[in-house]
């Protein structure tokens, strides 16, 4: 795993938390700053992606509330592209609700079945362009880039992380070059499909590094054997071995969870500066 790039990718996953969900302005001009390496690099906002929240049992009216899910963004410098996800306000409550029916997967016929309620959400994500709301994947090649595009980085923490493995093979399978070959980073995902989608995901999409700390539960949902994960696990671990050992998280189910233990576990093993936990989570 390269260290930097997982800080910086999860850095600009971050930037999308800090868009409010219920904020439907196109984030379009903005920037951005992301790495701890020579200042970061600079960003600049291309567009919004938005979404239908997810439903859960506990509270099916989010299925119908739009929602500010992503950024696309291009770095000022260069060509190199990223499509950051975040994850969803009621992650705990899809996981209260275990269900986890599969779908067969929308986008590429014959690459096995993914979770519905992901499903649904990604069916549901859109840019807004010039010809209207349009899928992230049509959309892509009408945006105003700013230069040429070189690279693609799709990354998600959560279920943002199952999202932008949908993504990624829709991407791969459904567009041409330069958005056919990306690099993928996850952060704290779920399984997003079964093991026809993974072998089918493995096969188009192998440049892909899935960063799960060991005591999160949502990376271990759905169970299997009608989930797996794609390759690519870089894991994490809150506890340093010893006597006594050492604890660098809280115990505690959102703490292990959210993206910024995951930055600071990131940045810990990468040396020089140490991303902070939040208050809450220091052990």
């Amino acid at each position: 795993m390269d260290l930097n790039s997982a800080i910086q990718f999860g850095q600009l996953v971050d930037c999308v938390y800090a868009v409010n969900p219920a904020d439907l302005t196109d984030q379009a001009g903005k920037n951005i700053n992301a790495g701890l390496i020579g200042g970061g690099v600079a960003y600049k906002v291309i567009a919004s992606i938005y979404a239908n929240d997810l439903a859960t049992d506990m509270n099916p009216s989010r299925g119908n509330s739009g929602v500010s899910i992503g950024l696309v963004l291009q770095a000022v410098a260069s060509g190199d592209t990223v499509i950051a996800i975040r994850g969803t306000e009621g992650i705990q409550e899809w996981v209260q609700d275990a269900k986890f029916l599969s779908v067969p997967c929308p986008f590429l016929p014959g690459a096995g079945n993914t979770e519905d309620g992901f499903t649904a959400m990604y069916n549901s994500m859109i840019i807004k362009t010039v010809a209207g709301s349009v899928p992230v994947v049509k959309a892509l090649p009408t945006l105003q880039w700013t230069k040429p595009v070189t690279t693609l980085t799709i990354c998600g923490h959560s279920l943002g992380g199952a999202l932008a493995t949908l993504l990624a093979l829709d991407v791969a399978a459904n567009t041409s070059s330069p958005f056919d070959n990306q690099a993928v980073y996850t952060y704290a995902s779920p399984k997003a499909g079964d093991p026809q989608f993974v072998s089918t995901y493995n096969h188009v999409v192998p440049n892909t590094t899935r960063i799960a700390n060991r005591m999160d539960l949502v990376p271990k949902l759905p169970l299997p054997p009608l989930y797996e994960h794609v390759l690519g696990l870089s894991e994490l671990n809150p506890v340093i071995l010893g006597i006594p050992p050492k604890v660098l998280v809280k115990f505690d189910i959102v703490c292990e969870h959210i993206l910024h233990t995951y930055l600071h576990l990131l940045s810990m093993m990468a040396g020089g500066t140490v991303l902070p936990l939040d208050p809450q989570c220091v052990p």
